[in-house]
């Protein structure tokens, strides 16, 4: 699955988190070297970047409550309330991010469930549904475009050669993940381009049905510019 957009359950958590309750709970949870409260609010159903600071948050708590010496409880006080701002401001991006993403998909949409493949071939593709208007009350115009990209499975040369040499079936699990990982990145790479120029303003008529993904005149490799398909139509030059 894809994570172009905060997901359903994210977004409904982060909705029934008031900043003003967060903030009280957060200073609570630092003047009384406990957190137990700020778990009554959905923070860990908030998505990985609001957990993370949550169980930091956490982590402080338990070394201040540790510290013994005054001067190393200076220092562990301090970190408590780092974290604990950095938990509010993790959460007030999250916010932010959200309403924003809310306010384009009245107008744009890419499809995030993109399933992946249970068996690889160098031979990738990954197809990107989207859909567009261009007011909230218009109809909606439909279209997808498939990214096609044909992996360098030859020998890495540059690397030293294994002491032992893999069976055939470690050969094949290594290859598996090696196509995954590059799979995984073209289907990110391609959404996030279909979304730069549904953004941009450009003639949306123009998105191709097929891109070739270019790679990397060097490392073979996909690189940040691979999905830019804008760079193969005609029309505009760049966005």
């Amino acid at each position: 699955m894809g994570n172009l957009y905060i997901s359903r359950g994210e977004a409904d958590a982060l909705k029934s988190i008031e900043l003003r309750e967060l903030e009280r709970l957060v200073d609570e949870a630092a003047w009384q070297s406990r957190s137990g409260e700020l778990h009554s609010l959905r923070l860990a159903s908030c998505g990985l970047f609001v957990s993370q600071r949550l169980y930091r948050l956490d982590q402080a708590i338990v070394a201040h409550n540790k510290a013994k010496a005054a001067k190393k409880r200076s220092e562990t006080a301090d970190d408590v309330r780092r974290a604990g701002m950095d938990l509010i401001y993790a959460v007030r991006d999250m916010k932010s991010r959200l309403e924003e993403e809310e306010r384009e998909q009245q107008l744009l949409w890419i499809d995030d469930a993109i399933w992946t493949p249970r068996h690889f071939t160098p031979n990738l593709s990954v197809r990107i549904n989207y859909r567009w208007r261009d007011a909230a009350e218009g109809d909606w115009t439909h279209g997808s475009i498939t990214f096609l990209h044909e992996v360098d499975v030859r020998p890495d040369y540059i690397s030293p050669a294994p002491a032992r040499k893999p069976t055939r079936a470690k050969q094949e699990d290594e290859l598996q993940e090696k196509l995954y990982r590059v799979w995984e990145h073209l289907r990110s790479s391609g959404q996030q381009s279909v979304q730069e120029y549904l953004k941009s303003g450009q003639d949306r008529t123009l998105i191709p049905e097929s891109f070739q993904a270019t790679i990397d005149s060097y490392s073979r490799h996909l690189n940040n510019y691979s999905t830019q398909f804008w760079r193969g139509v005609s029309g505009p030059a760049s966005i």
